[in-house]
């Protein structure tokens, strides 16, 4: 009587996109930040914005900020769901193979 065996398939290391997307966010911040605060002029000029701020101009940047943030952690999320279905449905196309030395 011959039992089937399942054949282990090396899988590859998960690539982490919410990582990598993140990094990108906090990278192009960080490359905006550095390029406005590189030059004297433009650093008055940010100065002299900040300081002109009202109240509701600043809880529009804050709401403006927090959704920024949603959007991108949803947009981790469907990458991460989109990453497991497919993985899911890689493992379920492995069949199970009979032994051929097993009789």
């Amino acid at each position: 009587m011959s039992t089937p065996t399942t054949t282990e398939a090396t899988t590859r290391p998960r690539t982490r996109w919410a990582a990598i997307i993140w990094g990108l966010l906090f990278a192009a911040v960080a490359a905006a930040a550095l390029g406005q605060l590189a030059d004297a002029n433009r650093r008055e000029t940010i100065a002299d914005a900040l300081m002109a701020m009202t109240p509701a101009t600043t809880t529009a940047f804050l709401l403006l900020t927090a959704g920024v943030l949603l959007l991108v952690g949803g947009a981790a999320g469907l990458v991460r769901r989109a990453q497991r279905t497919l993985s899911a449905a890689a493992s379920e196309e492995r069949r199970e193979v009979p032994d051929p030395l097993a009789e």
